[in-house]
Parts: C-alpha cells; structure tokens; sequence
C-alpha cells in the first residue's frame, strides 16, 4: 500500500514563494502537530500530490495493517417536521407544511428487522427540531428499542437536537443526555456541525445552536461516556478559512476529552435548498479530506463520502488520508432530498476497497470488527 505514492519523492512546490509550504510539509511528513500557519500553507498552495502524499502516509503511520473499515446501519429519519428552516436543507417540513411525518413503531421495526437481516449493526437516529414531541417521546424510543434488539447499536441525534431539548424543557444539555443515556441511547452522531463559525452558521442556519453550543454538547457527551463522531458540511457560504476554524476546534476538544472516533467530511449539495451556489468539485473534496487527515491528528479514523462523492471519488480518498469507508447506508432520506442518489451494497463496497488494494472489515461505532458478513 505504501508504494500507491513514492515513499521519498521531491514535493512538486517549487521557489521561495513555496518556502513555507515545504517546511509546512516537513514537519507534516515527520509526524510532527501542525499549528494554524502549516495548516494554512499546506490548505492554500500546497499541491493536491503532495497533500495527498502526506496524508497518506499519516494514515499509514496511524494504520498500517492493509484494510479499510466501514459500518453496517442505517439512516433512519424518525421525523422531518423542524423549526429551524436551514437554508442547506431540502429535507424538512415546517410544522404546518404538507409532507411532515413522525415514524410509526411499526415502520421503525420494520426499518430496524430490515437492518439486522442485511448484517447492519446500528442504526443512525436523526430527525428535525420538532416543536411538539417531548423528551419523553424520545425515551420511550429508545427504551423499546434497547428491550426490543438488545444486540443493536443506537447511535443517535445530534448537538443541535439535544441542545434543541435542553432549551425547550428546560434542562441542561447534561442532564438532557444523561436520561437519554439511561434509556439506551450508546452514541452520538456528529450531525448539525456544517461549518463551526458561528458567524457561518447565523447565515445558513440561523435557528440552530452557535459553534460554541455545538462543541459544547459534545464535550459533555464525552464526559458522560458517549462516544461520537464530528462531521463538515462544507462549500456552501463558508470561505477556506472557515473550514480550518472548524478542523482546530474539533482537534481542541479531542485534546481534551478523546472522544471522537471519527471525522468524517462532505461536499455541501445544493439542489432544491435556498443556496444557490455550485457543488464543489472532487480535487477540492480530497484537498479538504487529506488537510483534515494531518491537521486531527488525535483523531484517529478520517471517512470517505461514498453517499456524497461516488465510489470512484470515494475509492480515491483512500490515498487522501482516509482509512474508513463509511456505512451501508441501508437507508438515507436527507442528501436525497438534495437530489444526490448514489447506492452501494456490500458487494459494491467490497469490490471498490479491494480494487483499491485493501481488505474490507465491517466494524462497530467504536472500529471493533464483527464477524465478516456475506457479500449479497
């Protein structure tokens, strides 16, 4: 795997206008913690092959055993009724609006039988800010659920969600995810990140929690055992350098709580939103996943985006600093709702990770395998 890049070949930057990013990449190529200044040469005016010549080899120095992981679950929406009108969202129904929904137990059993038949693991509970369900609502999901399928992970909601709650009943956000905790909630999903700037956000998602809000919740869930992951949603009103904000706000709290398992960034999707912007292209996807590969370097596992990207984009992230292919995604209604229909099974998914040289290992939420599933 190591020879998909020269193991010692010159950095394409070449002049004294490139003197910062070659020092940017030597400290990056000896293992060595960027700081804002490396980041920001490398981000800026680094080339694509010496970026992905980096980030890879700091996968390989963080995994070095040839495989690729990926989850088996599924995205299961329980509600699409929200108050906070995102502008990026082309999934949520206003409260009054035609189309909204709250999930039926007998579609959520069905949704979870479907899951385990096909090999799934966990499923990914998220929904809208629904001004009118109580929290009780959701502790009575998931302690059925837990009762129901003891064997399934429930990696659920999201910082905007829970911050949502602890607002609207009064609560504080530890207490708000102390009880879901006791009700069978295992981990956190890092939905609702976008771009952590709140000044990004209070333009793209005025409703929903600050940045400082965001990372606050999961510093709590940390505390409290939760195991999450953290997410960007970028390319859509953010500048570059937003982007970076939100990569060192993520590696501080990760400094402090280590509770991160993984990051996992994506192309904003701009159809049928109220942003009316271009999708960005796949050199500044992979330009993006492999910064964001040397800049975490305490977080140990970087996802490719098959669901956003394609397989072959995805296929090429796996030189780009990424070591996870994400999940099955048995089910995903938002970017959908965005007009982006990509589909993998798990034949698919095997075959692109050992076209690419590698081995597929299903895992858990937490990267422990489990038995190897058939490829139907």
């Amino acid at each position: 795997m190591s020879t998909f890049f020269p193991a010692h070949s010159p950095f394409d930057e070449q002049g004294a206008e490139f003197e910062d990013v070659r020092q940017a990449a030597a400290l990056a190529a000896s293992g060595q913690r960027l700081d804002r200044a490396a980041a920001e040469a490398l981000y800026y005016k680094a080339s694509l092959h010496t970026l992905a010549q980096l980030a890879h080899a700091m996968r390989l120095r963080l995994h070095p055993e040839p495989i690729v992981t990926y989850v088996g679950d599924r995205n299961i929406n329980y509600s699409n009724v929200c108050v906070c009108a995102c502008r990026f969202c082309a999934f949520f129904r206003a409260p009054d609006q035609d189309g909204g929904y709250v999930i039926s137990r007998e579609e959520m059993a069905q949704k979870i039988e479907e899951t385990l038949a096909l090999g799934g693991t966990q499923v990914l509970l998220q929904g809208g800010h629904h001004p009118d369900l109580p929290l009780e609502w959701y502790e009575d999901l998931l302690r059925w659920m837990r009762a129901t399928w003891p064997q399934l992970h429930i990696h659920a909601f999201s910082p905007p969600e829970i911050f949502f709650w602890a607002e609207k009943f009064g609560l504080s956000v530890t207490e708000v995810l102390r009880r879901l905790k006791e009700a069978g909630l295992h981990s956190l999903p890092g939905g609702g990140a976008e771009i952590l700037h709140t000044g990004v956000r209070a333009q793209v998602s005025p409703n929903k929690c600050t940045a400082e809000q965001w990372l606050g919740v999961m510093e709590e869930a940390h505390k409290l055992g939760l195991r999450t992951t953290a997410t960007m949603m970028f390319g859509h009103e953010e500048e570059p350098a937003h982007r970076l904000d939100h990569l060192f706000a993520v590696r501080e709290v990760q400094d402090r709580t280590h509770g991160f398992t993984a990051f996992i960034p994506w192309t904003f999707q701009p159809a049928h939103t109220r942003i009316d912007v271009d999708p960005l292209p796949a050199p500044a996807y992979l330009r993006l996943l492999a910064v964001s590969r040397l800049v975490l370097d305490n977080i140990a596992n970087i996802q490719a985006s098959w669901v956003t990207m394609g397989p072959q984009v995805a296929q090429l992230a796996l030189f780009y600093g990424a070591n996870d292919f994400g999940s099955l995604m048995i089910e995903e209604n938002v970017v959908a709702a965005a007009g982006v229909s990509f589909r993998m099974d798990r034949s698919d998914i095997h075959k692109v990770i050992r076209t690419a040289g590698f081995t597929p290992v299903q895992r858990t939420m937490d990267y422990t395998p489990v038995v190897p599933q058939p490829e139907v």
